[in-house]
């Protein structure tokens, strides 16, 4: 059989080699920023200079009291499930379908992570959360997948009602936000990561919001110390006499990744909605396909499109496989459509199925297996994830990604058997 596909030896529609796509944009205002940071010094030991801009920057954007910077996403969630005073004989409920370091801080702490399944959007399914608790859960955690939120409002209505700590894994959502409230201000204390693909990048940087005082004062001594310590904990704070020390762990952030993160913050909001832009357009185009069911925003939800996360509805295309799939529209030049593998429902992976050769202690507690979250595993199975680009000079490319998909629903027949 002849076919137009590329996959079967057809002429591909981008034939352009990438990358099609880069993160963050840096220009010369970058450069400027990291020369002038690197002239002024390399190293900061307390709140002052770029650290402290990026901080109260980060706490303007949010609207929040208190942000302490760290040097890496997971470094964030551990000070946060520390400060918060998560440990032994403590359940978290987490979600099934999430980054795994969303999960393992709570592992080096000795509290039991609990997961639960997600809901059509491939975020934690309140439903199902409260299926989970126990007169042992002392937290839920949220993480809001590429970047689209979570449903919050039903979230903090279950916390609250059985006296339970909310907090968020924000790493995907920098921007986002619901009825104009952002993400990373719903529960106690949020975590971001600021790892070079995401909306605001440093390069490698994390950071922990909070407006509870007590929880800032706790991040602070579980990452910081010295320094930082001594000048913020009020002098009558019981654990003031540990500021020197801390817990003796260094989370700080390389001021020149504080630099690049300042800059990028100033152009946040103006990247977000250049990928909203771009975001509808795809999902407009794409919704046409058969084969291809896109996002939908609730009225009033801002998603940071982290990553555009498309479902591959195999009923739609006689059966063929989304591997199939996959590999025929990254025939067509599509380098960038990627099919997720370690940001995957942790009950596959062998930290969650067999623990007890890197934490012993958990072997009775952690002893999950494939099939325990059947609509994690169908969303991860079946998410085919598109970029979503910023500028509009890209939009001949995106088009060109769009005619590749087109191409391949239009003669999926050519692929089967």
């Amino acid at each position: 059989m002849t076919s137009s596909l590329a996959l079967l030896g057809g002429e591909p529609v981008i034939t352009h080699d990438g990358p099609h796509f880069s993160w963050p944009p840096l220009d010369e205002q970058s450069e400027a920023a990291v020369l002038r940071q690197l002239r002024h010094g390399i190293s900061i030991y307390d709140r002052s200079g770029v650290i402290e801009r990026l901080e109260d920057g980060l706490c303007d954007y949010h609207g929040v009291t208190h942000a302490v910077l760290t040097s890496s996403g997971t470094a964030a969630l551990h000070s946060m499930y520390a400060a918060c005073g998560l440990g032994p004989g403590d359940e978290v409920i987490v979600p099934a379908y999430t980054f795994f370091a969303t999960v393992t801080p709570l592992l080096h702490l000795g509290a039991t992570p609990v997961l639960a399944d997600c809901d059509e959007s491939g975020n934690l399914d309140p439903k199902d959360v409260t299926q989970r608790i126990t007169e042992r859960t002392k937290a839920v955690v949220v993480t809001h997948m590429w970047g689209v939120p979570a449903a919050m409002p039903s979230l903090k209505a279950i916390t609250d009602e059985h006296g339970l700590m909310l907090l968020e894994d924000a790493s995907h959502a920098h921007g986002a936000g619901i009825d104009g409230q952002r993400v990373g201000t719903f529960g106690r204390a949020a975590a971001f990561s600021m790892n070079g693909p995401k909306p605001l990048s440093a390069g490698e940087g994390g950071f922990v919001l909070t407006d509870d005082d007590e929880v800032y004062s706790r991040v602070l001594l579980h990452g910081q110390y010295n320094k930082r310590c001594r000048n913020e904990l009020p002098r009558d704070h019981p654990l003031y006499e540990y500021a020197v020390t801390g817990m003796g762990l260094k989370f700080r952030i390389h001021p020149l990744a504080a630099s690049i993160a300042l800059d990028q913050l100033g152009r946040l909001d103006t990247y977000l909605n250049a990928r909203a832009r771009i975001a509808a357009h795809l999902c407009e185009r794409l919704a046409q396909l058969p084969g291809i069911i896109v996002p939908e925003l609730p009225l009033g939800v801002r998603a940071s499109w982290y990553g555009l996360p498309l479902q591959y509805a195999t009923n739609e295309l006689d059966g063929l496989p989304v591997e199939r799939f996959h590999e025929a529209v990254q025939a067509e030049g599509c380098r960038e459509v990627d099919r997720p593998g370690s940001t995957c429902p942790l009950n596959l992976l062998p930290l969650f199925q067999r623990p007890e050769a890197l934490f012993p202690g958990y072997a009775e507690k952690l002893n999950y297996a494939p099939g325990d979250f059947p609509n994690a595993e169908a969303i991860h199975r079946n998410t085919l994830k598109l970029p979503v680009w910023h500028r509009e000079e890209d939009r001949l490319l995106v088009d060109s990604y769009i005619d590749a998909f087109r191409k391949v629903t239009d003669n999926y027949r050519h692929l089967l058997g």
